[in-house]
């Protein structure tokens, strides 16, 4: 399996030097890392090809490396029922940047497209209608950033004596907000069901 994905990688980057950035096969998975500003061509060489074949479209999502001046990845998983391979495609973009759309080549792009927006606020360029999928009308933030607050900014509650969802305010003191990531296995003052047995060995 190796074997072919170094080759098809190989035929890629031959074919299409100015879209491939760099590839690596780890794993028995073809990664590739693509410019932004072909990334739409590469993607339809992809789909055409008659060495890819790559005509599905499996999912599209995003990664968030705040301390990173390209903060964002991009990431496209594509399946060849053809051929029976995979391909990863990543492309690394700023907060700034405008992704090309691929929903004129892969037309279930459209809501994953939405999803990414909604959840990193990335912005495709040429989507027939990009707005939120998943949040709220009027919510603020992007919830799959490193630095939105795991709490979010607002609760959303059925109100009984209005009869309505009420929108109110997160009311935490910030002590609830800081967390030490400490597994309950440190520092715990009680024993977890089983542990009893570790403390009975070292006796």
């Amino acid at each position: 399996m190796t074997d072919a994905l170094t080759e098809l990688a190989t035929h890629i980057e031959t074919r299409r030097p100015d879209c491939v950035a760099g590839w690596s096969v780890d794993r028995g998975e073809l990664n590739m890392t693509a410019t932004l500003s072909s990334l739409k061509g590469l993607v339809e060489f992809l789909k055409v090809d008659p060495n890819c074949r790559f005509s599905t479209l499996v999912d599209i999502t995003g990664v968030d490396y705040p301390d990173r001046p390209k903060r964002f990845d991009v990431v496209y998983h594509f399946l060849s029922m053809y051929q029976n391979q995979r391909i990863r495609l990543r492309v690394a973009v700023r907060e700034e940047d405008m992704v090309p759309s691929i929903t004129d080549v892969h037309p279930s792009a459209n809501w994953f497209e939405r999803e990414v927006f909604d959840m990193f606020g990335i912005l495709f360029s040429g989507h027939p209608d990009l707005r939120r999928i998943l949040t709220d009308y009027g919510f603020r933030g992007f919830p799959l950033r490193k630095d939105f607050p795991t709490t979010g900014y607002t609760e959303v509650r059925y109100d009984e004596v209005q009869k309505r969802v009420v929108y109110e305010p997160v009311k935490l003191v910030q002590e609830y907000r800081q967390f030490d990531f400490m597994s309950p296995w440190e520092g715990a003052d009680y024993i977890l069901p089983g542990d009893e047995k570790t403390d009975e060995k070292a006796k």
